[in-house]
């Protein structure tokens, strides 16, 4: 009998998608960075329909994490999650802008479902003693790391915080944006981790790339800098429709630009 694995029954595809990835249990280690940039970098970045928050805070995560597909088979994932702090409709969360990811089953799943804004990228994390660093690549620029030492212990925590990002389809058609009016998404990442530390010494480093220009928001304060332990899982929501006009401001750095060109803003 010959077998067609481009085509799949019913319930093949019901039992695939119980099975996604993307709800199934993870384990992780994660630095987390949490700071403060310039007021008027921010307030270009937070466009509706988001509403700021009263501080100026962006916030990066580099995650190392293992994805338990079934107890035979595991898949390991370096990830980055670098956003700003916004709200919408009373719930904060993080209004995604790049999620460098080191796998492509990562990456192709995560924008065509949720709308993130992933990227392959090359991450390194590594830990010497009490001594960790990370640092992420993609087209030959390093753009974003950094390092600390364990310090306080914070203990064990459980919550869960927000993504927001926008699932949209660029129109193949001229003189036309989009297919259809771009989704807003919301991204609940459960986190329960089995302890966590302070870091100190080191910080967040952003290095220039014409391709990831993270480097244009920059580091004025370091408000945050952890270290956790523990075990995550995601699920997704769609809020609404958003108004295409919103979106088109920011639809080029969904993907590679090198035009280098943007706004200008004075900063005090």
């Amino acid at each position: 009998m010959a077998r067609l694995r481009y085509v799949r029954t019913l319930e093949q595809v019901q039992k695939a998608q119980r099975e996604n990835p993307e709800f199934m249990q993870s384990s992780m280690r994660q630095i987390r960075v949490e700071y403060e940039t310039h007021p008027e970098i921010y307030r270009a970045l937070v466009l509706k329909p988001f509403d700021p928050i009263d501080r100026p805070l962006v916030c990066v995560t580099f995650t190392d994490i293992t994805i338990e597909i079934s107890p035979e088979n595991s898949m390991t994932i370096g990830a980055m999650v670098f956003g700003v702090q916004v709200t919408h409709e009373g719930v904060e969360g993080i209004n995604l802008i790049t999620m460098p990811m080191t796998t492509e089953q990562a990456v192709v799943p995560g924008r065509e479902t949720y709308g993130e804004a992933k990227k392959i990228a090359q991450i390194d994390f590594t830990r010497e003693g009490d001594h960790f660093s990370t640092s992420v690549s993609r087209m030959g620029f390093t753009y974003v790391t950094a390092e600390g030492t364990l310090g306080k212990e914070l203990g064990p925590r459980k919550f869960t915080q927000h993504g927001y990002c926008l699932k949209m389809f660029p129109s193949c058609e001229a003189g036309k944006s989009f297919d259809n009016d771009p989704l807003l998404v919301r991204l609940d990442w459960h986190q329960d981790h089995s302890n966590s530390w302070e870091l100190e010494g080191g910080g967040i480093t952003l290095g220039e790339s014409p391709l990831d220009p993270v480097a244009d928001i920059e580091v004025v304060k370091l408000t945050r800098f952890e270290y956790e332990e523990g075990t995550t899982q995601s699920n997704g929501k769609v809020l609404g429709p958003v108004a295409p006009e919103l979106v088109l401001p920011i639809l080029h750095q969904r993907y590679d630009d090198p035009s280098g060109k943007g706004i200008e803003i004075a900063v005090a």
